[in-house]
C-alpha cells in the first residue's frame, strides 16, 4: 500500500530541473532539508512536446524516497495514462496524477489507480474549467491544478491561477488537497497558499541553484509550509 499525503502545506521539489548525473545526491539534499514530497514528471512527446522519465526512473529512486519516509508524487502528462498506471505503481509510486485531458473516461483511470493501491491525482490544465471537477471528487485524493502550460520547466507562473484555485477550494470537499504545479517561487507560492493550495511543485526554483536543500528552506519559509 502506498504512503498517505504528509499533514499540512508542503513543498514537492520537483526532478524535472535536477541534474540526472547527480540525481539521488540531489533528491538526498531536499530530503535531509525536510522534504516530504518527491515529484516526478513524465511526459511522452505526444500529450505534451517533450519527453522525460519513466517508471526505470522511479524505479531507481524509490528506496531512497521511502527509506526516508518520503511520498513519491508521479505526475503523468501522457496519453492514455490508464495502460501505463500499472507500471509506475509496480516501480514505487504513492501518488499517480493523470491529465483529465489525456484519457477519455478520467474516473475510471482514477479508480484503477486506486485499484493498484496508489492515491489517485487528477490534473488539470490551465484552459480547463475548474467546473470538470466536482463530478470526479468521489474517485480523487488529489487536484493538479497547473499554473502553467505542461510541457516545460521554467516557465511564469499565470496570474489567473490563484482566482482558479480559490475556485477549485470552493468547488472540492475540505479534506482534498489542491496541488499547484509551475512558476512556484518565493512570490508565488504565498499567493496559491492564500488561495487554498497546500502542495507547492518547485523544480527550477529548488534544482536550478547551487544549493537545493537551502532553496527549498528558503521556499518553506515563504510558503509558510512544513
Amino acid at each position: 500500500m502506498a504512503a498517505g499525503l504528509p499533514a499540512g502545506r508542503r513543498i514537492a521539489p520537483s526532478i524535472l530541473s535536477a541534474d540526472f548525473g547527480r540525481l539521488r545526491s540531489q533528491i538526498g539534499e531536499v530530503i535531509d532539508a525536510g522534504a516530504m514530497i518527491v515529484h516526478v514528471d513524465v511526459m511522452d512527446g505526444h500529450f505534451v512536446p517533450p519527453i522525460t522519465v519513466g517508471p526505470l526512473v522511479v524505479a531507481a529512486i524509490a528506496d531512497l524516497v521511502h527509506t526516508a519516509g518520503a511520498v513519491l508524487d508521479v505526475h503523468l502528462m501522457i496519453e492514455a495514462p490508464e495502460r501505463q498506471i500499472g507500471e509506475f505503481a509496480a516501480a514505487g509510486a504513492d501518488v499517480i496524477t493523470l491529465h483529465q485531458e489525456a484519457t477519455p473516461d478520467a474516473g475510471r483511470a482514477l479508480r484503477a489507480v486506486r485499484e493498484l493501491g496508489c492515491l489517485a491525482g487528477l490534473a488539470i490544465k490551465p484552459a480547463t474549467l475548474a467546473e470538470v471537477v466536482p463530478g470526479l471528487v468521489d474517485d480523487l485524493d488529489l487536484l493538479l491544478c497547473m499554473t502553467v502550460e505542461p510541457g516545460w520547466g521554467g516557465q511564469e507562473f499565470i496570474a489567473a491561477s490563484t482566482d482558479k484555485v480559490r475556485r477549485l477550494r470552493e468547488l472540492l470537499p475540505s479534506g482534498a488537497p489542491i496541488e499547484v504545479d509551475g512558476g512556484i517561487d518565493g512570490e508565488t507560492a504565498p499567493r496559491a497558499a492564500a488561495a487554498g493550495a497546500r502542495f507547492f511543485v518547485a523544480g527550477s526554483a529548488i534544482f536550478g541553484t547551487p544549493d537545493p536543500g537551502a532553496a527549498y528552506a528558503e521556499l518553506v519559509a515563504a510558503a509558510g509550509a512544513q
